[in-house]
C-alpha cells in the first residue's frame, strides 16, 4: 500500500515537473521570438496623414542607405535659443510625441522629433544598428544647420540610450534622459528573473557603455515610483556617469509618464533650458 502510493507520488511529481519545464520553455521561447513587439509597440499612419500641432513646423523624410525611410517633424520656434534632437518612448508615433515636444518649442527651442522604423510613416527594418544610425543621420543634419555647441540631444524612456549612444559620439551642447535605464538588458532582467535574458535578447541598448563617454553636461529625470523602468536602474546609470558633469533629479511619487507635472523637473527645465 505505501509503496503503491510513493509511485503515485513520483508520478505525479514528474508530471508536474514536465508541466513546469515546458511552461518555462514556452514563456522563454515567446519572449526570445516575440521581444520586439514586447519592446516596440508602434502605431502605424497612412502616409497621406496630416499633423496638427499649436506651433510651425516642417515634415521630412530622411532616405537611409538600406532604403529605409525616416519621418520627423521639425518645429521652428519664433526666437530660437536653440535646437533639441528628441528621441521618444517605445509607444505611439509622431502625433502623440510632437504634442509631447511642443512644450520646448514654446520655450524657444527649435526641435526636431523622429519617428523610428515601423512608427508611423517611418519604414524599413528595425534593428538596434539601425537606430543608432538614423538617430545619427538626424544629428548630422541638424549639425550642417547650427554648431554643436547648441544642439540638446533629449531622450525618453527608451530612447534615452539612442540618446546616450548619439551623446557620446558627437560634442552636444547637453544630454537630458528622462526615466532612463542601465541598459534594456537590466530591465528585462527585473523583469524576468527566473530567464537567461542576456542570452534571449537581440536589443541590449547598453547606456551603461556609452554614459562614460558623453563630454557634456548630462541631467537625469527619474521617478521613484516609476513602474516601467525601475527607479534602481536610473540610479546604476548615474553612478557610472562622471560625476562632475551629472546632474540626478529624483522625483518623489513620479512614475513613468507624468514627471513633467512636478515642479522639480519644471525647476531644473529652467535652468538647463534657460
Amino acid at each position: 500500500m505505501l509503496h503503491t502510493l510513493q509511485n503515485q507520488l513520483k508520478q505525479k511529481l514528474k508530471k508536474a515537473l514536465v508541466v513546469l519545464i515546458s511552461l518555462y520553455l514556452m514563456v522563454g521561447s515567446l519572449l526570445y521570438f516575440f521581444q520586439e513587439k514586447m519592446l516596440f509597440l508602434p502605431t502605424v499612419l497612412a502616409q497621406d496623414y496630416e499633423y496638427q500641432f499649436s506651433y510651425p513646423f516642417e515634415e521630412l523624410f530622411f532616405n537611409t542607405e538600406d532604403e529605409a525611410v525616416i519621418n520627423a517633424v521639425y518645429f521652428k520656434a519664433e526666437n530660437p535659443k536653440g535646437v533639441i534632437l528628441y528621441f521618444h518612448g517605445n509607444a505611439g508615433d509622431l502625433s502623440r510625441w510632437g504634442l509631447v515636444t511642443e512644450y520646448f518649442v514654446e520655450k524657444q527651442y527649435d526641435v526636431l522629433v523622429i519617428d523610428y522604423r515601423t512608427y508611423g510613416k517611418s519604414t524599413g527594418k528595425l534593428s538596434e544598428q539601425a537606430l543608432y544610425h538614423d538617430a545619427q543621420y538626424c544629428y548630422d543634419y541638424l549639425k550642417n544647420r547650427y554648431s554643436e555647441s547648441d544642439i540638446t540631444i533629449y531622450g525618453r524612456s527608451l530612447g534615452t540610450g539612442i540618446a546616450t549612444y548619439i551623446a557620446s559620439k558627437n560634442r552636444p551642447k547637453q544630454l537630458i534622459l528622462e526615466t532612463p535605464y542601465h541598459s534594456v538588458l537590466d530591465v528585462a532582467q527585473s523583469r524576468f528573473p527566473m530567464f537567461p535574458v542576456k542570452q534571449l535578447l537581440k536589443y541590449k541598448l547598453p547606456s551603461y557603455q556609452y554614459i562614460k563617454q558623453v563630454n557634456c553636461p548630462i541631467t537625469i529625470f527619474h521617478g521613484t515610483a516609476d513602474a516601467v523602468v525601475p527607479f534602481a536602474s536610473a540610479e546604476k546609470l548615474y553612478n557610472l556617469s562622471i560625476k562632475e558633469q551629472t546632474t540626478f533629479i529624483a522625483i518623489e511619487n513620479g512614475n513613468h509618464g507624468n514627471l513633467i507635472s512636478f515642479d522639480a523637473y519644471k525647476n531644473q527645465i529652467k535652468k538647463i533650458l534657460p
